[in-house]
């Protein structure tokens, strides 16, 4: 019963793209983080990162391996204006961009919409391992035309490396770590093999890679037999009266499981190379990965007297998310255009359980009275999108260059979830049935439900969307050019489905037991359907080889949708009803406008190379979480309007040939420009925010600063030391702080690493966060439901998300 997201978060392990006279797709892009030039494909033109005329950034292979970055969420410390809070292995974690974002800072989701992800082209919902990965794009500001849907904020590229028809090669690397409050070392692991199978024309690509994190909540409180043993011993009409019982009482109803929020992720990816000649290619993919942990990333901030590292909640809370990928890409050069046909087929299952006990003591309905009550729940959500892209990109040469292009996406969610309160219904046959209700002078009716089931809903939505879309480039002079592109779009969603109470006298009678099947009369659908144009100008210029200036006018926007939650049959019917009311059941786009000055600069013979951006976004049609008045399910409802504006700064000094310094610093402001009565809910209450309000998620000022030390040896070796510091900080967790909202502080956190480098291996050891900083990263609830209690329960509601501890370890990889 929480709010779903539909979002983009990660993509196709597509290669490349046609480009103007130098197709993208033929370019070696390979570079390092020594000074070599990074070549970008963004623009779907091959150029150096230093004459790029937009906002991005790019981190190499050799950067993503020295920081060891597996994830999005170890790319926002070296990327500015990028924030992707660590929230552990159970969600794929939200991304946000310069700001923009009205999502509680809490637990992340498994995607977020606002930015568009993507490993190639297609842009999918899978969050693949960064594997065997030529270098990450991170474009920043909307990109409506060119990259189109979830763009609302900018995108992130992965670039993997591609299949080779010459010659062999192997990378094999493992990782071994211990880790703070863990009492399990870690191993990662991955091997990447090329294969040429046929000269010039057929090679095979394999990435697999095994990761083994151990975790570090422990859940000493889970209850040894739900429905027998006593969640809460001691019950008090405060939190400092109640407890959880003296230590033979604990014994007697709780076991413990250590390090529960561990990473097991098992990844692959595959893709298959035919060649005709070098102007005809076909790329094909197969990709799998499944990621298994058992509990959250949570604590509950010392309620009942829990400590720094350990949560309060009564049940494990295993997820198992499993992807898959199917794709292939063309590419067919005509001679004045390239052809790049893809498509993508993709699946993911995500399956959780959770204890629910707290949400069902909010919505009052009277279950505590039972003296072991507690309760959990289990869902299944299911992603299956197909899209497809056809472009034509001009190699004819010339000033006038141009992308025109098609897109199709078809996406389809489903999800089924149940409540159980285990030893309820027993009870209330034992103590309550045949009892007088006062008020009708009858009997209280038996619970024929012995498998507790107190509540079961379906969701089943698709959106389709269709574009069009045209990019032109006119070079006025050598040094000047400009840019303008189009894009219209048009999308249609639908959503089904139903819920019901089975423990109501009115849910019994719909499904009565055995069954746990909601029966026609209790489904109901909804639809919404929009579209519209988003459009870009550009324009640069190049003082000299060294120095460019560029400015950016640019749209993106965000498809509306239905809400993942049952429409509500009209009118209610007597009892418990958990659904969409009309005006809850579907939202509509919301869109961004975004000017921008930026300035590159390279220096001293390449010496200093500097980039650094002014920007102004505009806001409309906010999407933002909310809750429905029946059964407090989370949705996503339209509000009101915000502007974020800033700065970002990139930086790269070679202060002599064996040392290099890297920084990189944001300064976002983010806040509503209109009032919205109404927009944040919290205990079942709604608050109005206002303009001047700071949007959650994200840091005001964030920055990293690194430095690094080659000593190159006698026998041709080398020896590289690299230590660097990332700053994050202070982030709202709510909207203007409004309904119970917080500060989460700012922090620091230092990693460093000592490699021995040779021509075919490379030994280091390392160490992640070295001060063992503890912080909070996010917030799941609010503060109210700290230490709240009810009918002499304590609330375990509220958590934290907090920074993984500190890390020690050995890296080592094979390349031959």
């Amino acid at each position: 019963m929480r709010l779903i997201r539909n979002t983009l978060l990660s993509a196709t392990m597509l290669m490349g793209v046609g480009v103007t006279q130098a197709h993208a797709q033929d370019v070696d892009v390979t570079a390092t983080d020594k000074g070599d030039e990074i070549v970008v494909t963004a623009t779907r033109r091959a150029t150096s990162l230093q004459d790029a005329p937009i906002n991005i950034s790019a981190l190499s292979a050799q950067e993503l391996s020295k920081q060891r970055i597996d994830d999005a969420k170890g790319l926002a410390a070296f990327t500015p204006g990028l924030t992707v809070a660590e929230t552990g292995p159970r969600t794929a974690g939200t991304i946000i961009m310069r700001g923009i974002s009205s999502s509680d800072a809490g637990n992340g989701a498994n995607s977020n919409s606002a930015v568009g992800v993507y490993l190639g082209e297609v842009p999918l919902y899978l969050d693949f391992k960064l594997l065997d990965i030529n270098r990450v794009e991170v474009l920043q500001g909307p990109q409506g035309t060119l990259y189109g849907l979830g763009t609302l904020s900018g995108a992130i590229r992965y670039m993997p490396n591609r299949p080779d028809s010459s010659d062999w090669s192997i990378d094999a690397h493992m990782r071994a770590f211990g880790q703070s409050q863990s009492k399990d070392a870690g191993v990662n692991g991955d091997v990447t093999v090329n294969v040429p199978i046929v000269q010039d024309h057929i090679a095979f690509r394999s990435v697999v890679g095994y990761y083994d994190n151990p975790g570090f909540i422990d859940y000493n409180y889970l209850l040894k037999q739900p429905g027998v043993s006593n969640p809460q011993p001691v019950r008090g009409t405060t939190a400092a009266q109640a407890g959880l019982g003296t230590a033979a009482q604990q014994a007697a109803n709780f076991y413990s499981k250590k390090d529960l929020n561990y990473e097991r992720t098992f990844t692959t990816r595959n893709q298959l190379l035919l060649e005709l000649n070098p102007g005809a290619k076909l790329y094909l993919t197969y990709a799998h990965q499944q990621t298994k942990t058992g509990g959250a990333q949570t604590v509950q901030a010392g309620v009942l007297g829990t400590g720094r590292y350990e949560s309060a909640k009564r049940y494990q809370e295993p997820s198992t998310r499993t992807s898959d990928l199917f794709a292939a890409e063309a590419n067919v050069s005509l001679g004045f255009a390239q052809v790049v046909a893809t498509s993508a087929w993709t699946k993911q299952t995500t399956d959780t359980f959770g204890d629910q006990t707290d949400l069902l003591l909010d919505l009052n309905y009277g279950y505590e009275q039972f003296p072991n009550y507690s309760a959990y729940t289990q869902s299944n959500n299911r992603t299956k999108q197909f899209n497809a892209e056809l472009r034509l990109v001009s190699s004819h040469g010339g000033p006038f260059s141009w992308v025109v292009g098609g897109f199709y996406n078809n996406l389809r969610t489903g999800s089924n979830g149940k409540e159980v309160l285990p030893g309820y219904v027993a009870w209330y046959n034992a103590t309550r049935a045949g009892t007088i209700v006062a008020s009708t002078g009858l009997p209280r009716p038996p619970i024929n439900r012995p498998d507790d089931l107190e509540y079961i809903s379906f969701v089943n939505t698709q959106t389709k969307e269709k574009a069009v879309y045209g990019e032109g480039t006119f070079s006025i002079t050598d040094k000047w050019q400009v840019t303008g592109g189009v894009r219209y779009f048009k999308y249609d969603a639908f959503a089904e489905g139903g819920t019901d109470t089975p423990l109501t006298a009115s849910g019994q009678i719909r499904t009565p037991y055995p069954l746990a099947q909601i029966i026609p009369s209790r489904v109901r659908s909804g639809s919404t359907a929009a579209d519209g144009f988003v459009w870009k100008a550009n324009t640069s210029y190049k003082f000299s080889e060294d120095l460019m200036t560029y400015f950016t006018y640019s749209k993106g926007y965000r498809t509306g949708n239905v809400n993942r939650v049952a429409p509500c049959i009209i009118p209610l019917p007597a009892g418990q009803n958990v659904c969409a009311l009309p005006s809850e059941l579907a939202y509509q786009p919301d869109k961004t406008r975004n000017i921008e000055l930026g300035v590159r600069a390279s220096l001293f013979d390449k010496r200093l190379q500097m980039t650094g951006s002014v920007f102004h976004v505009k806001w409309t049609g906010l999407q933002v979480p909310s809750r429905t008045v029946n059964g407090a399910v989370g949705i996503t409802v339209n509000g009101s309007s915000a502007v974020s504006k800033g700065v970002e700064f990139t930086t790269r000094i070679k202060v002599t040939p064996n040392l290099s310094l890297q920084g990189n610093y944001s300064y976002t402001d983010a806040y509503l420009t209109a009032d919205a009565p109404g927009l944040v809910v919290s205990q079942g209450k709604s608050y109005g925010a206002f303009a001047g309000d700071r949007l959650p998620g994200s840091s005001k000022h964030a920055g990293s600063a690194q430095v690094t030390y080659t000593q190159p040896l006698a026998n041709g070796n080398e020896i590289e030391a690299n230590w660097a510091v990332t700053y994050k900080g202070d982030v709202y967790s709510r909207i203007g702080l409004r309904g119970n909202g917080e500060v989460i502080p700012a922090y620091t956190t230092h990693r460093a690493a000592i490699t021995y480098r040779a021509e075919h291996f490379d030994l280091g050891i390392y160490a992640d966060n070295i001060f063992n900083k503890y912080a909070t990263t996010g917030i799941s609830n609010d503060i109210s439901s700290f230490n709240q209690v009810r009918n002499g329960i304590v609330e375990r509601y509220y958590g934290r998300n907090i920074l993984a501890p500190r890390r020690v370890g050995v890296d080592f990889r094979f390349r031959y």
